[in-house]
């Protein structure tokens, strides 16, 4: 049995509640079929580059391996995605594509092959006595703007653990690679990395970031982020905190590097902000020494650095919500929002409060409006 209690928020600007019990993903996908083929027929990475290459005899090989490499792995999470694309009547090969982001442009031709891809997300650590805060701004192509929604997921599929979460989606991905919380008081934000080399046949960081919602501690979300045997197959930032861990408050960042050549696990650089610290992250790695794209990916991430380093570093959540607004820089900003024709925008800004046990979404700059909702974080014991 699946529950799903779905906030689906269509016009970046209200909320519609839904409460739905399901028996199958293809019935989620039944629910939500028209945004989520609007947005297949818009997602210009797919419809511009993916499809391209994977009309290849190489495309299709690098697909095929990488699926069978997720099939083994996490069979469950491969049916999550049959189901939606059934439901919706999407082709399987479609969706999957979207989960592979660059990969098969990327191993077909060559390292310099790659997509307009979102050039945001920046998230921010608060973690001072009373003000425990993680804060992040989901930066999309601007063509996302009105195809996500926050799913609230009760998943007991015999044979698999208990999955309890609730994460921002993108319409028809699997959840997980935004922000997010799961019921053993992990709470998350992900940035993209975007190294230079991808690899073929190894875990897609959409595969390893749902697997991130059903851990129940640091060790675990480590050994997932370190996926022994096969590896990450292109990079990402993790910034999370576990609710039910005793002792002091502590944060954590994850750099994950794509498996290097001839070995079977992910690269992986973990810094810790204890009390009394804070953590930065953007786009870029900071600690891994991973070969990057040329794109426009980095100087935005540079210039938001600098700007949320421009600010005092942060003590409370109103100081977190006034650097996460920031729109100082004329080129790239902490908070993309530039005009109608901007290619990539800031669609939400998630607040957890680890105190209180809040998770705020807002759909416009946080420091000039109320959240569009609060949800409230529930846990095994809260």
């Amino acid at each position: 049995m699946y529950f799903f209690k779905t906030y689906v928020l269509y016009c970046h600007c209200s909320v519609t509640l839904l409460t739905l019990r399901l028996k199958s993903y293809s019935e989620c996908g039944r629910t939500f079929a028209q945004i989520i083929n609007e947005f297949v027929d818009c997602y210009k990475p797919l419809n511009e580059t993916y499809l391209a290459a994977y009309s290849t005899e190489e495309g299709k090989k690098v697909y095929d391996e990488t699926l069978e490499c997720v099939k083994k792995q996490f069979p469950q999470y491969v049916r999550e995605i049959e189901g939606t694309a059934a439901g919706a009547n999407v082709p399987f090969y479609k969706l999957f594509l979207m989960h592979l982001d660059d990969i098969v442009p990327n191993v077909v031709n060559g390292e310099m092959a790659s997509t307009k891809q979102p050039v945001g997300c920046s998230s921010i650590v608060c973690n001072y006595p009373g003000q425990e805060i993680l804060g992040h701004n989901e930066d999309a192509l601007s063509e996302t703007l009105n195809y996500w929604y926050i799913v609230c997921a009760d998943i007991n599929e015999p044979g698999y653990k208990k999955e309890k979460f609730s994460s921002l989606s993108y319409a028809g991905f699997l959840p997980g690679y935004t922000m997010g919380y799961n019921y053993h008081g992990l709470v998350l934000s992900i940035n993209t990395l975007s190294a230079k080399t991808l690899r073929s046949g190894k875990t897609p960081r959409y595969f390893l970031a749902r697997a991130l919602l059903g851990v129940e501690n640091f060790v675990q979300a480590q050994q997932t982020l370190r996926n022994k045997g096969y590896g990450a197959a292109e990079g990402f930032s993790v910034n999370m905190t576990f609710l039910e861990q005793e002792g002091d408050r502590m944060f954590h960042n994850a750099e994950v590097g794509p498996v290097e050549k001839n070995s079977d696990e992910s690269q992986l650089s973990i810094l810790t902000a204890s009390p009394g610290e804070n953590i930065f992250h953007c786009n870029k790695y900071l600690r891994l020494k991973v070969p990057e794209v040329d794109g426009v990916i980095i100087p935005s991430s540079e210039h938001r650095m600098a700007a949320i380093l421009r600010h005092q570093r942060p003590r409370t959540r109103r100081e977190v919500i006034e650097i996460l607004t920031d729109q100082t820089d004329s080129e790239y900003r902490v908070y993309q929002e530039f005009g109608p024709d901007d290619y990539v925008k800031t669609i939400a800004t998630g607040i957890f409060d680890c105190v209180k046990r809040t998770w705020s979404i807002y759909a416009d700059k946080p420091k000039f409006n109320e959240p569009l909702v609060v949800l409230p974080i529930r846990t095994e014991t809260f």
